[in-house]
């Protein structure tokens, strides 16, 4: 008796562990760190642009109608010291381009950067170009890296005399792998901040104020505040001041359930459906078939009796079939969970186009509970 109890004991608590974890996957199941769902402002990455020109290609380079091509290498060459008039030059070897990078934050001189490489004229492919020395600049016309080497397209064009082309991946853009060498630094003065804000990738003032709880709950009281839905203001602790980063380091990996707006998103193009979790219906009646309509065409050829001197003529024949499928009237109840919406319409056979098609419908009758994005 005393063992029977015993067991009925220890698998109590079992069950009862059991459950507690289940409820605690549960509940972080949802869960993602602060460094996915924010950024800190002040902290981010600099686009850079420059003008380029790519040399080396065979014959696949600009032709002469582009005027800037030639005028490009008749400068570059005039600053090496050797001058040639710009409608004289004829090199199919060459090509203009646009060379953008983007410069990450608190990046220093000597580092290095991808570069992206894009024709600019009518070349035919960069396949085996290289790049010359081009600066790259920030909006502000400061120059923060400079750009070097062979051009790497993935992909390649061939054609024939006669126009036909094969063509595999886009052979008019390059890439560089650490192709830009950093010179200039961008200024981020990050030690000795007192406030830190941080700036959610999606703005939701539900998600703001599960931060605030979340960093108040793990680093103490009064230390982060939401400002708005977008943004969540933190206080550096004194102990942090003089190093930053090691504060930031324990904030990112924060764990928060970020909450979202109910959405459904259409793709009417590719007939791509998408929809969010909280997703609701109204009760609604849905009927959905489809009309289809064949016409055929048939000629019909009469020919006239031996001796009666009369002529062969062709008569036309229309055969026209309507066909409407049967489609019942589903009553869909208001769907709990996302689980019973689609269960609810694969109820009535809908394909991908057709839900786009019905979930405007149940949008027009304010059936919907969600809002409706149409790409």
């Amino acid at each position: 008796m005393v063992q029977s109890l015993h067991r009925s004991i220890a698998l109590s608590l079992c069950l009862a562990v059991c459950l507690s974890l289940y409820g605690f996957m549960e509940r972080t199941a949802d869960a993602a760190r602060l460094k996915d769902l924010t950024s800190i402002a002040g902290v981010r990455d600099n686009q850079l642009i420059g003008y380029g020109l790519v040399v080396g290609l065979n014959g696949s380079g600009d032709g002469n109608n582009t005027g800037f091509s030639s005028q490009t290498l008749s400068t570059m060459l005039r600053s090496m010291g050797l001058t040639i008039d710009a409608a004289k030059i004829r090199a199919r070897n060459a090509a203009v381009v646009m060379v953008t990078a983007t410069l990450p934050p608190f990046a220093r001189a000597g580092g290095q950067v991808d570069v992206v490489v894009s024709s600019m004229g009518d070349a035919k492919s960069l396949q085996g170009g290289t790049l010359l020395l081009t600066p790259l600049r920030a909006p502000n016309g400061q120059i923060y890296a400079v750009a070097q080497g062979p051009v790497s397209i993935g992909g390649f064009a061939a054609g024939g005399k006669s126009g036909s082309r094969v063509q595999q991946n886009h052979p008019t853009v390059g890439h560089i792998a650490n192709g830009g060498l950093i010179e200039g630094e961008v200024g981020v003065q990050f030690n000795g901040r007192e406030h830190l804000r941080m700036i959610l990738n999606n703005p939701d003032f539900t998600t703001s104020i599960r931060l605030v709880d979340t960093i108040n709950a793990q680093l103490g009281s009064d230390v982060a505040r939401a400002i708005d839905s977008g943004t969540v203001e933190v206080r550096v602790p004194e102990a942090y001041r003089a190093n930053v980063a090691t504060f930031v380091a324990s904030l990112e990996n924060i764990e928060v359930t970020p909450d979202n707006v109910a959405k459904v998103v259409l793709d009417e193009r590719t007939g791509t459906v998408v929809i969010g979790e909280n997703v609701r219906i109204s009760t609604v009646a849905i009927a959905h078939g489809n009309l289809s309509i064949e016409i055929k065409e048939e000629p019909q050829v009469s020919q006239p009796a031996p001796l009666s001197q009369g002529k062969t003529t062709v008569t036309p024949k229309s055969d026209v079939k309507v066909k409407e499928e049967g489609k019942q009237l589903i009553l869909l109840s208001q769907a709990v969970t996302i689980r019973d919406l689609v269960r609810a319409l694969n109820s009535i056979g809908v394909t991908p186009r057709d839900l786009v098609i019905i979930f405007q419908a149940i949008k027009a009758a304010g059936a919907l509970q969600a809002k409706l994005e149409i790409m």
